[in-house]
Formats: C-alpha cells, sequence, structure tokens
C-alpha cells in the first residue's frame, strides 16, 4: 500500500487546485466525457417526468419523516438491533468512531480488515487510524482499491476513481503488485484486481461496511452494491462492523423500496443494483455462513448540527447518489479533488461545513453558479441553492449574531459589510440613486483596472458616460 499522506487538503487552497484542473486539457475531456454519460444513462432510467416527480416527492416525505422523528427512531433501532444479537455503539466524533473500531479490532486480534465501500470510513479517515494501530485495512471496492494503491482519496462518492484512465491504472497495477505486468486490457485488470482482493478476503479477520439504509422497525442494515465486495466482507470474516452516520436511519422497511428506486436510477443509471444486503443477525446455529458477531457504530461528528435547524435539516435528507455532482456545472469542471473534504459538489458544500465547521470551509458554498441543476435533479428534493445562500450569509455575518453553526463568521469583513450597506442605502433611496448614478457616469474614467475576482478572467466593468435617463431625456 501506498504510504503517502491522505489526509483532508485545506480548502484554503480550493482556487488554486480548481483553477490548476481547468487548465488540464485531459481532466476537462475525462471529466465532460464521464458526467455527460451520467446525465444521460440517468435521463434513460426516467422518462415519464410526472412518474419521476411523483417519486421524488414521495422520497422527500420519507426522508423527512425519518428525520421528524429521528431521536426516537435511533433508540427503536439500537432497540431492535440488540435483540437481533446486533452490538450497538454511539460515536461522536472520528475520534471516537475510530477508537470503537479499533478496540473491536484489539478484542478479536484482528490485523487484517477488508473494507467494503464506505463514505463515512473516508469521514474518518480509518484507514490511517488504522496503519497506526497496526491493524492492515484493505478497500475492496475495485475504484476504492485503486485509488488505495494510488495514495489518493476518492473524487466522486460513487465512482471513486472517476479521474483514473485504464492507462494511469496498467501503470499503477505493473508498478504496486508484485508479479503483475503492464495491460491495458480492461477485463485483464479488472481480473488482476480481484485475484488479489479474493485472497483478502481469506486471509482478513474483520470486515467494515458503511450502511445505505439503517430500519429502524426491523433492526434490518441494507447495503447496497455492484460487485459483491460488500457481501464477502460482511459474511467471510468472523466479524463484520458497519458503520453509518445517524441520518441514514428509516422508519419501516416498506420505506426503502422507493429510496432504492431512487438511489440507483439517480446515481449510475440502473434500474436496480446487482447486489441490495440485508443484514439483521450475526451467523444463527445451523448456518454455514455469516459473522459470527456484528456491530453497528452511529456516528454523529457534527450531523446534529444541521439537524437542530429546521431549514438546515434538509441538508440530512441526502441518500449519497451523486446525481448533484454529475449535473453541476462547477464540478463537471474541477472535479472531486479540488473541494479538498470528504464529499464534493453540491451536497459536499452543504454538509462538509457542518462535519468539519465553517472556518474550514468558508470558500466552499460559493463555489456555485447557484443555476439550481443540484437541487432539480435530487431524488428527495434538497434545496441545495437555497442551503448554499443561507451559508453564505452564515459565513459572512457578523461573529456572535446567535447563530448555532461552529464558525459562523469565518468570512466576516467590516469593510466588505460597510460596503454592502452602503449599497443597499444608495439602491434603496431614489434621491441617492440618481446622485450615484450621476457621479458613476460622469467619472467613469476613475473605476479600477483590478476588480477582484472578476478581472480575473473578464474586462473591468465600467460605467457608461451617460445613464439611460439621459439618453431618455436626449431623445424626448
Amino acid at each position: 500500500m501506498s504510504e503517502k499522506p491522505l489526509h483532508f487538503m485545506p480548502t484554503e487552497g480550493f482556487r488554486e487546485r480548481s483553477k490548476a484542473v481547468v487548465e488540464n486539457e485531459f481532466l476537462q475531456k475525462s471529466f465532460r466525457a464521464a458526467m455527460d454519460f451520467l446525465m444521460t444513462k440517468r435521463a434513460a432510467q426516467f422518462p415519464d417526468a410526472d412518474e419521476l416527480e411523483s417519486l421524488r416527492r414521495l422520497g422527500e416525505r420519507i426522508r423527512q419523516n425519518s428525520l421528524d422523528k429521528l431521536p426516537a427512531l435511533l433508540t427503536q433501532l439500537e432497540t431492535n438491533l440488540t435483540r437481533n444479537g446486533i452490538h450497538v455503539h454511539w460515536a461522536e466524533n472520528a475520534d471516537q468512531a475510530n477508537a470503537i473500531i479499533l478496540d473491536i479490532c484489539k478484542k478479536h486480534g484482528a490485523k487484517r480488515m477488508v473494507k467494503g465501500k464506505s463514505m463515512v470510513s473516508e469521514e474518518i479517515e480509518f484507514n490511517h487510524a488504522a496503519e497506526a494501530a497496526g491493524v492492515e485495512a484493505i478497500e475492496t471496492d475495485m475504484g476504492e482499491y485503486i485509488l488505495q494503491l494510488a495514495g489518493e482519496k476518492p473524487s466522486h462518492i460513487i465512482m471513486p476513481a472517476i479521474h483514473k484512465t485504464k492507462q494511469q491504472i496498467a501503470k499503477l497495477f505493473a508498478e504496486q503488485i508484485p508479479g503483475v505486468a503492464y495491460t491495458e486490457d480492461v477485463d485483464a485488470l479488472i481480473q488482476i484486481g480481484r485475484t488479489v482482493l479474493r485472497q483478502k478476503f481469506l486471509e482478513a479477520d474483520i470486515g467494515l461496511s458503511g450502511v445505505n439504509f439503517a430500519v429502524a422497525e426491523t433492526g434490518t442494515l441494507c447495503l447496497v452494491e455492484n460487485e459483491g465486495n460488500g457481501r464477502l466482507s460482511t459474511t467471510a470474516p468472523r466479524v463484520h462492523v458497519a458503520i453509518t452516520g445517524i441520518e441514514k436511519v428509516v422508519e419501516k422497511l416498506e420505506h426503502v423500496p422507493p429510496l432504492f428506486s431512487l438511489l440507483t436510477r439517480s446515481a449510475t443509471g440502473q434500474a436496480v443494483t446487482t447486489y441490495f444486503n440485508m443484514i439483521s443477525k450475526p451467523r444463527q446455529p445451523g448456518e454455514k455462513d455469516g459473522p459470527e458477531e456484528v456491530h453497528l457504530v452511529l456516528l454523529d461528528n457534527g450531523r446534529t448540527q444541521p439537524y437542530a435547524d429546521e431549514e438546515l435539516r434538509k441538508t440530512l435528507q441526502c441518500i449519497r447518489c451523486g446525481a448533484c455532482m454529475n449535473h453541476c456545472p462547477v464540478y463537471t469542471h474541477i472535479g472531486g479533488h479540488a473541494y479538498g473534504t470528504t464529499y464534493p459538489g453540491p451536497i459536499g458544500e452543504i454538509i462538509s461545513p457542518h462535519l468539519m465547521g465553517l472556518e474550514a470551509t468558508a470558500t466552499l458554498p460559493s463555489a456555485s453558479s447557484l443555476c439550481g441543476a443540484c437541487g432539480e435533479v435530487c431524488p428527495v428534493k434538497i434545496p441545495i441553492p437555497d442551503l448554499l445562500v443561507r451559508l453564505r450569509s452564515e459565513i459572512n455575518s457578523k461573529p456572535g449574531s446567535g447563530s448555532p453553526l461552529q464558525g459562523q463568521g469565518a468570512g466576516y469583513s467590516r469593510l466588505m459589510t460597510a460596503v454592502w450597506r452602503g449599497w443597499a442605502a444608495i439602491y434603496a433611496n431614489p434621491a441617492f440613486y440618481r446622485l450615484y448614478s450621476w457621479l458613476v457616469s460622469r467619472f467613469n474614467w476613475l473605476t479600477p483596472a483590478g476588480q477582484g475576482g472578476w478581472t480575473s478572467v473578464r474586462t473591468p466593468l465600467r460605467p457608461a458616460p451617460k445613464r439611460l435617463r439621459d439618453l431618455l431625456a436626449e431623445r424626448e
């Protein structure tokens, strides 16, 4: 495995990273082709606009119902999981979650772990904690495995290695996997990865997975996947540990099918995925497979912050389909790594500030044109543009103004506040506006050549020498 550091990048470098990607012609073509492909596949799965809108409304109601009842549903989930023989753990932050999982590893003397795809494990940077504790944690999702070899983080929540070419993967396998010759044959590369990972499944002491939906009514953990690595990670080792955010709970089993339909069709343009795993118990007497012990780690890590606010709570409706990324003109140009966070794109811009604080993510809510594409395609109707505007306001408002958000006021500037108040006063008073417009038209030669971000890619804005009212007066 690569020993390159994978920790979160500072979002202060967001502009520089974005610029580098935009200037990379190869990446531009790759991202554009990939996003066009995914958008086309999604559109083909929703030929009936009325059916799509009806399903989106249903998905929204299911997720809002779950969040409205979240404390009670989490209690119910714990009760039913415990009754089913699954151990439930609560983690307030990433350090606690890592400690819980590593304690389970220590208890069982586990030194080798296989991991199914889990964005939450990326969020808590579990692989670093495991390495420090002497536990080998191997990613078994093919995309995640490729990135682990490369020492990189996922650039998309559904297709983590979407930025990689077959040539890059071929070179990576030849360099990192002993005895492997360079080949650009995609089927051969897949078989190489599978051969390595199948051996890891046989050797693993413990398996880790994420959770797509946790059903409170039955105490069931649902996992959606295509490769079968999730099923192997949760059944081949003697111990299975699942980790998820507290928002993934749903009230009833009947609420899962509509969300599953929205998830698969919105994410990869599939009617259904290859595998849908439902885990309710460890291996029972007489059964031939399955783990002997199952654990679930329920993680907060900042999620109760948006939950406490009626508007921001809608952020937690997300089912992690990635559709907002696929349709976002900003993400399409800069990819996921530019954001410097686990969750990139529009959903990352509204959830990362709660997970990491507004100080560390102050630039992200502004990385949007507010075109509304993300909100239009969100399968559970999260009003992402509205939430972006709210976060921008929180970032630039005066610190200590009563908001509960961590890091509120991180971008506050007395000068900018004074400028905007002056602008509001001028445009709210007709007399002030007439005087202002007369002055700027007559003295437009004083307009500065440098106008911040605007003139980095555009010519300076310069007022016309005559106002519209002056032109109309001359005509009359």
